[in-house]
């Protein structure tokens, strides 16, 4: 086995070794997996005000204060907007109940002619009033038990305390700590590592910046289209539709379907339809030619299929957390997805022909010759030249 093969087969066990740890330490790691998401989306704004003059510590500060006081007061206008949609929601239940069985059900047993006799429709809505009395004292229950576990919490409290605290450490440090990975980075991949790094870092901002604007500005648009329709539960459809939209027309599905169910059971009547109809035909232009291209680009790459399996698999691998991430995870998959066809399409294997090592890229993803005397590493005067 010669010493290129040996280092490759080194990387891979130590990733191997890393993949398995997050694994494991999955269910500890959503308050440092929020406060890295914080601290990586206020670095560039610490970067300009220490361009400003700032020292790092200062720079930190502002910014962290600035996030503190735009979160909270996102909270304190919607939180009660949220409840009260929420509480009309629950108090205009019997009507969509009353909706449901005599309007829906029928339709569909006459559309699609079923046998009423396949499906008690008036079983089923009794068993669902049952169910509905029930919530409040399942939900009853499952405080008490909450409020009784004292290491639960705990371990909440701790957890919404520390996120405020890692972020600041982590937004303060950021830059000494991206220095320090590059130091202990092998010297004969640092150069191709970097510019992975790079490009990652460039899909990561185009994704997590501007997807965050995107879910903001369709849940204001929807939330507030819907409203002057005149929907009680219009801006609660609207923002759950502008949080859903990060899954490629999950929000527009779901928002869509609850609006129509909405505004029939309100109103009834086919000029309200078509204007929730219009609604969303509008929010979809505005999104599909306007915010995205605009806010997020064509830099992500991701097919839609490719996104709702991520999201998926986030799930089912990591629970929560990997939802939150699985969308971000990927995009930087498809960086070193590219980066691995394009050593494919140079590799003997593709051409037929053989090639002399792997390719070494610098920071600017140019292509570095292999000095021949140190297998894996590039010759300096060749960098040089080139």
């Amino acid at each position: 086995m010669t010493n290129d093969t040996s280092r490759r087969w080194q990387m891979f066990a130590i990733a191997m070794v890393v993949g398995y740890l997050l694994w494991l330490l999955a269910p500890v790691l959503m308050p440092f997996a929020a406060a890295a998401t914080l601290a990586y989306l206020g670095d560039p704004f610490a970067d300009r005000l220490e361009r400003l003059g700032l020292s790092r510590l200062w720079a930190t500060s502002v910014v962290f204060l600035f996030m503190f006081l735009a979160l909270t007061g996102i909270l304190l206008l919607l939180i009660p907007l949220i409840s009260r949609q929420i509480e009309n929601l629950i108090g205009n239940l019997p009507h969509y109940m009353e909706w449901a069985q005599h309007t829906a059900w029928p339709w569909v047993q006459g559309t699609l002619h079923l046998d009423p006799r396949m499906f008690d429709s008036a079983r089923l809505m009794t068993a669902i009033k049952d169910h509905i009395n029930s919530i409040g004292g399942v939900a009853g229950v499952v405080l008490g038990k909450v409020s009784s576990s004292s290491v639960g919490i705990v371990l909440w409290m701790t957890n919404l305390v520390l996120i405020p605290v890692v972020a600041f450490y982590l937004l303060r440090d950021w830059d000494r700590l991206v220095a320090t990975i590059d130091r202990i980075l092998p010297r004969s991949i640092q150069p191709t590592i970097a510019h992975l790094a790079d490009e990652s870092d460039k899909v990561l901002g185009a994704f997590v910046r501007g997807q965050l604007l995107v879910m903001l500005a369709l849940g204001v648009f929807y939330g507030a289209g819907l409203s002057m329709v005149g929907l009680s539960v219009g801006l609660l459809i609207g923002v759950v539709a502008g949080l859903l939209s990060f899954v490629p027309y999950l929000g527009f599905i779901i928002g869509f379907g609850a609006a129509l169910v909405a505004v029939l059971v309100q109103y009834g009547d086919w000029p309200h339809l078509l204007l929730v109809c219009g609604v969303f035909v509008v929010g979809q232009l505005l999104e599909g030619y306007v915010l995205v291209p605009k806010l997020v680009g064509d830099k992500i790459g991701l097919h839609p299929v490719a996104v709702i399996f991520a999201v998926m698999a986030g799930g089912y691998l990591f629970g929560f957390l990997g939802v939150l991430l699985a969308l971000p995870a990927a995009s930087v998959i498809m960086v070193l997805l590219r980066y691995l066809l394009d050593q494919y399409q140079h590799s003997g294997l593709y051409t037929g022909g053989e090639r002399e090592g792997p390719q070494i890229l610098d920071r600017d993803g140019v292509v570095v010759e292999p000095d021949p005397e140190i297998p894996g590493t590039a010759s300096r005067d060749d960098h040089e030249t080139s």
